[in-house]
């Protein structure tokens, strides 16, 4: 799975352009608000938890210059917004929306059943990549990720493992990347980075035509994941934090022959799922180019 073993203090992380993500996310909070957060009536007592961890405690003491708590208010010193913190008398969609507004990951909040399964119970997400979140509520880390070649066979008895096996305050991070062929968008729920699955789970080569791809508008898309057991609902948070870089710039880094590299070396039925027929060609071959 390729995971490692993190610090709490690398679970939330502040970069340049914070502020013009951030009114970004605010916008899709606005007028595309179903795509972005969502809770079932179980999520109640694990939203009001994560709610208080992050707004009370983990910003305003490993960002105290831009964030802090006075008289049982948050307050965000670049955006100018205040938000309360009596999490009891905040409702759900409150408490959701006052974290996207604030941080840049994405929250998947992934509740224990009772039975051995953890199930998407609510979320929070801005950015998400060819996730469309409202249709994945309620179901399993595995139903979830059915669509991943080689997940059901490879992969999923050790993440059900891990996620059992989860030490409250532990955190855990792994990498995830694509290649993002039409512009700089963040917001794409319903984007075709991934190849579609036919019916019987597996991705048809032949669905995926190859495009000319325009290298202005092409680039890196990496997804930092990082997992943590909330200490008192026992619910595992997968977080998302998305970040994109100009495939021109990987080249003039001289970094363009090793992401070739990385791009061929998938497994086919991957390859096909990251819709590398439509873009690996070209693609590699120029950066593979003398600049």
């Amino acid at each position: 799975m390729g995971i490692f073993r993190m610090p709490r203090n690398e679970w939330i992380k502040i970069d340049q352009g914070y502020l013009e993500r951030i009114n970004r996310r605010k916008y899709l909070l606005h007028h595309e608000q179903q795509f972005c957060i969502d809770s079932n009536a179980s999520a109640r007592f694990t939203i009001k938890e994560l709610y208080e961890e992050i707004m009370t405690n983990q910003l305003s003491k490993c960002f105290p210059n831009m964030f802090s708590v006075k008289y049982g208010t948050f307050i965000n010193h670049v955006t100018g917004c205040r938000y309360s913190l009596d999490s009891r008398r905040l409702n759900d969609a409150y408490m959701l929306n006052s974290l996207a507004e604030n941080v840049e990951e994405d929250f998947y909040f992934m509740c224990p059943d009772g039975e051995g399964e953890y199930r998407l119970q609510a979320y929070s997400s801005c950015f998400p990549q060819g996730l469309h979140s409202a249709t994945k509520m309620g179901l399993s880390v595995r139903e979830i990720h059915q669509p991943v070649p080689g997940y059901e066979s490879r992969l999923g008895n050790g993440v059900d493992k891990h996620f059992r096996r989860m030490e409250s305050g532990g955190f855990v991070g792994r990498l995830n990347w694509s290649i993002q062929i039409d512009g700089d968008e963040l917001f794409r729920p319903l984007a075709k980075n991934t190849g579609d699955p036919d019916n019987s789970g597996t991705i048809a080569h032949t669905a995926l035509q190859r495009e000319r791809i325009n290298l202005e508008t092409t680039y890196l898309r990496c997804e930092h994941h990082t997992l943590t057991c909330l200490p008192k609902s026992k619910t595992v948070m997968f977080c998302v934090r998305s970040y994109l870089t100009p495939i021109k710039r990987i080249r003039e880094e001289g970094n363009g022959p090793a992401l070739a590299d990385a791009c061929d070396s998938m497994p086919e039925k991957f390859g096909i799922y990251k819709r590398r027929p439509v873009w690996g060609d070209q693609l590699c071959e120029w950066l593979r180019e003398d600049r």
